[in-house]
């Protein structure tokens, strides 16, 4: 795999439809980790829902992606103010490792490392076979990990629709070029 931190902040394909893609954030792990799993911290950067800490636990994922950033962006056509989805926690190690079903795909594990002062996110989303959703995912966990960033950096992040829309682009030139 290809280490994806400051030179090159794009996820990869790791397998035909696999995307892994990581981002080293300030520690300690505790922090990083009750951002996967506190539903008022993932909400500020992925979607909110309740989620207890064990294996087979349901988790209700809702995104609200217009409140992310202020202003948010311009929603592209085809996107409601709101999305649903109920997933399973498949495994867990907390605090290193979450990993949860994903609609029609494999599911996603969340893992973290830590290196010094510094945590290691790798998420590594498996079997997503539709190339138009595995472009949409691909730009979608970038764009939400830039939004994570932000977060813990105390910094503001651009305006989640507008950034969602030029990685979209972007991976569309790098996945089928």
């Amino acid at each position: 795999m290809t280490t994806m931190l400051d030179q090159d902040r794009y996820g990869t394909l790791t397998e035909p439809a696999t995307l892994t893609i990581a981002r080293l954030l300030p520690g300690p792990v505790e922090r990083v980790w009750a951002y996967l799993t506190d539903s008022d911290l993932r909400r500020q950067w992925l979607a909110a829902g309740a989620m207890e800490e064990k294996a087979g636990a349901p988790v209700e994922l809702v995104w609200r992606n217009d409140e992310l950033t202020d202003p948010p962006g311009q929603r592209p056509d085809g996107f409601g103010d709101e999305h649903r989805m109920t997933c399973e926690v498949t495994r867990i190690d907390a605090p290193h490792l979450l990993s949860i079903s994903w609609g029609s795909t494999g599911g996603v594990t969340f893992t973290l490392e830590e290196k010094g002062d510094e945590v290691l996110l790798t998420i590594v989303h498996q079997r997503i076979e539709d190339p138009e959703v595995r472009l949409n995912v691909s730009a979608g966990w970038h764009a939400h990990l830039d939004v994570l960033e932000a977060r813990v950096h105390g910094t503001r992040a651009e305006p989640h629709w507008d950034n969602w829309t030029r990685l979209r682009t972007e991976y569309a030139e790098r996945l089928f070029g």
